[in-house]
């Protein structure tokens, strides 16, 4: 796709652009690491690749470290790019929470739904029951799930852990996008992938669901497989699609 992409500073946080005319699509990325912290600058590299393999400005959003706050933050960017045109969201751990918060947002306040979301190892249940946080504790190097609950405790301050907008796996899934998710099998956070995508399918979400050996293997694949996935359904045409046909790959 692309063979140049450059990086412009805004008001919701950094961009990478491809050159050449203005890319048809956006993607509103949020950004995650395994502290639940992290900056948009941290996500410039998977941003680049992306903007490269789809020819689409990637917007990596700013947003603050507490719940509502970041929720806010992200809505605020991405009124701002859908301002700007058609536009897809895609979200890394604790980014891909606030990705699929947005989805039941937007569904509840009847406004345009993005054209597909990619969440990558997301933290959708804050009330940390999966089992794999315990199962996959010692194989997962990307994540202390000893100090997860103490990092997730100060991000979600008061609000109550089943909230749809903090943890998305208790929410209601029916009407949302097409979404692709993707986990690693040694993973703390598999079980939540696999449970959203269960529910959301039952849901009658269309749903593209990668399981990869482990974070190697995953970090390999995953841009060039969430890069084929929106270039899909980021297409017009493919926004009259229904949704009812779900699809679990493993």
């Amino acid at each position: 796709m692309a063979s140049e992409v450059h990086v412009e500073d805004g008001p919701f946080g950094p961009e990478a652009r491809p050159d050449g005319p203005r890319a048809e699509q956006t993607v509103l990325y949020l950004h995650g690491d395994p502290r639940l912290a992290g900056t948009p600058q941290d996500a410039l590299p998977a941003a680049r690749e992306l903007a490269r393999a789809t020819g689409y400005s990637v917007l990596c959003a700013d947003y603050r470290r507490r719940f509502p706050e970041a929720l806010e933050d992200v809505y605020a960017a991405w009124e701002h790019c859908r301002g700007r045109g058609p536009a897809a969201v895609a979200g890394e751990r604790l980014g891909g929470a606030l990705a699929a918060g947005l989805l039941l947002r937007l569904r509840d306040e009847g406004a345009p739904p993005p054209s597909c979301a990619v969440l990558m190892s997301p933290l959708l249940d804050f009330t940390l029951d999966a089992p794999s946080l315990l199962l996959n504790a010692a194989a997962d190097r990307t994540v202390d799930a000893e100090t997860l609950p103490v990092r997730a405790a100060a991000y979600a301050g008061v609000t109550e852990r089943r909230n749809p907008l903090l943890s998305p796996l208790h929410g209601n899934l029916h009407g949302l996008p097409p979404l692709q998710l993707h986990a690693a099998g040694t993973e703390v956070l598999l079980d939540d992938a696999l449970a959203f995508a269960t529910r959301a399918a039952h849901s009658g979400v269309a749903v593209d669901l990668r399981i990869h050996e482990d974070s190697s293997a995953q970090r390999l694949r995953q841009v060039g497989a969430a890069a084929e996935f929106l270039r899909m359904w980021c297409r017009p045409a493919r926004l009259s699609v229904a949704r009812g046909a779900s699809l679990l790959e493993r």
